[in-house]
């Protein structure tokens, strides 16, 4: 029988009992009793370290690019740097990687008008996923008409929705 002073949790259990002091046991890794297991759950996610290294890297990487970028060379040399990329870079990489990220979206939107089929077209509006609305028997009454599929909503319907003088 269980001490009065006992907590079951789980993964351990707990017992503040005078005579046996603050004691604790790990239930074995082989006990799927609880559904939990024991080993493996302990530590970081991957994911999370890898997002705190990219994090801390990109903020030292951006302090020593500036720091690269705005100091005089003479105080670079003084502290004993003397090896390091022309100053030249310092304007030019971000000036390149801006104008490409510029033409990589100018591209994008061109693709996509060179796929897209022009307004006249009739592929606008029927392809091979359109779906005709099936009509059910009007016979039957509201509560036993079953719910009607999914289905595109003809152009008619469309412009008589949209377009219709509203009095």
């Amino acid at each position: 029988m269980e001490d009065q002073l006992s907590f079951n949790s789980p993964r351990r259990t707990l017992s503040y009992s005078r005579n046996r002091g603050a004691t604790f046991s790990v239930f074995e890794a082989d006990n799927k009793a609880s559904g939990v297991g024991v080993s493996g759950e302990h530590g970081p996610n991957p994911s999370e370290v890898y997002g705190f290294v990219g994090a801390i890297s990109t903020v030292v990487a951006t302090g020593i690019f500036i720091v690269w970028a705005y100091i005089p060379d003479p105080w670079l040399h003084s502290i004993g740097i003397f090896y390091y990329p022309s100053k030249y870079w310092a304007l030019a990489l971000p000036s390149y990687a801006m104008v490409t990220i510029a033409a990589m979206f100018l591209f994008y939107i061109g693709l996509n008008f060179m796929t897209t089929p022009p307004p006249t077209s009739l592929n606008s509006i029927y392809d091979e996923n359109s779906k005709d609305p099936m009509c059910f028997d009007p016979a039957l009454e509201e509560e036993d008409r079953p719910i009607e599929p999914y289905s595109d909503i003809g152009i008619d319907q469309i412009n008589e929705l949209m377009f219709k003088e509203w009095r």
